[in-house]
């Protein structure tokens, strides 16, 4: 009887642990974006409240090695100078081309994904209203047009 007991109660916590871990996950919007071998995101504009809390959710469509073809999410601050932050990016090759130095101009940031894979990254927009840049920042690929623009607004 004492393991029927224990038995019950574990089942019903596991259940309960699942429950309310989707319930907050179902508060969280999600974005779901493709990168392509011709370099481009499939969504380039996202809108979100002020302190809105998203999850972008990007796959690459590739067949090319992902040492040659992956993309990432990049979420940049609206003062960042995006040239020179994807100047530094394309020499942080051993930090997944996020440019260590840089890191404080960064809202957030997906890892890498090659062909097939997808990764994702949960955050908070920003308070500030106004518009945010979000690039890849693979070498070559914002200079070919891999960017978007996060809208901030009420």
């Amino acid at each position: 009887m004492y393991l029927l007991k224990k038995t019950v109660c574990l089942s019903l916590l596991l259940f309960l642990s699942f429950f309310i871990a989707n319930a907050q996950d179902s508060d969280v919007r999600t974005i779901q974006i493709e990168g392509s071998d011709q370099m481009k995101f499939d969504v380039t504009e996202i809108t979100a409240a002020p302190g809105e809390e998203i999850k972008i959710v990007l796959t690459t469509v590739s067949k090319l090695p992902k040492v040659a073809m992956a993309h990432n999410v990049v979420v940049l601050k609206k003062d960042t100078d995006i040239n020179a932050f994807s100047r530094a990016a394309a020499t942080a090759r051993d930090n997944d081309f996020i440019p260590s130095k840089l890191t404080d101009q960064i809202i957030a940031h997906t890892p890498l994904a090659g062909g097939g894979e997808t990764v994702e990254i949960t955050f908070t927009v920003p308070e500030e209203t106004g518009d945010y840049t979000y690039i890849c920042s693979f070498p070559g690929h914002f200079a070919a047009g891999m960017k978007g623009t996060l809208i901030v607004e009420e």
